[in-house]
């Protein structure tokens, strides 16, 4: 009859032991830190990763800018056209001007058209219906006195844009350079 009695009030306790087990968790504040940190590392490194490659971005941007800029004046000044340039020379020009930020050999493209007038240059970008980069690029860097119209594409790779995606996608980076050729003889 005792072995009865006991069983019947640990029964009775144990909804009380378990609560106050709880409470005594809950009052302790030994692993927070390390929970915190686990909630907020994960948004927190995604942050961080988008901001850099956002500043990757930008900077390779501003360098096919420079790189188009500087390697256009050999159109503009007729050196290219005096040498004979063809595109892969031109694009070679380019790359030479880029540094190691590329795939140059096979990621840069290159598109030089001469134009009628400065309004009538078509700068729209070269992409198909499908969204891809289209390949109908030409190179005519023109005679003295031609408007030229240079421009320079690649096709960044993003990571971090899609976390889900995990084949990437890729952000367009053009530079233009529209100018009328010097007379040169």
């Amino acid at each position: 009859m005792f072995a009865r009695t006991r069983t019947k009030l640990a029964l009775r306790r144990q909804p009380l032991f378990r609560i106050a087990t709880v409470r005594r968790l809950i009052r302790r504040e030994d692993g927070s830190t390390a929970v915190e940190f686990g909630l907020l590392c994960i948004p927190f490194f995604g942050l961080m990763f988008a901001i850099i490659e956002t500043a990757f971005v930008f900077f390779a941007g501003q360098t096919l800018e420079t790189a188009t800029a500087d390697a256009s004046r050999l159109i503009m000044t007729g050196q290219a056209q005096m040498q004979q340039f063809d595109q892969a020379q031109f694009k070679q020009a380019v790359c030479a001007r880029i540094y190691a930020l590329f795939n140059c050999a096979s990621g840069v493209k290159i598109d030089v058209r001469t134009a009628a007038s400065f309004s009538a240059a078509n700068l729209n970008k070269p992409i198909d219906a499908n969204g891809n980069l289209a390949d109908n690029f030409t190179f005519q860097p023109g005679n003295a006195g031609d408007i030229v119209i240079v421009r320079v594409m690649y096709q960044w790779p993003i990571y971090v844009a899609r976390l889900s995606d995990l084949t990437g996608s890729k952000r367009l980076l053009m530079a233009t350079a529209a100018f009328r050729n010097e007379p040169y003889q």
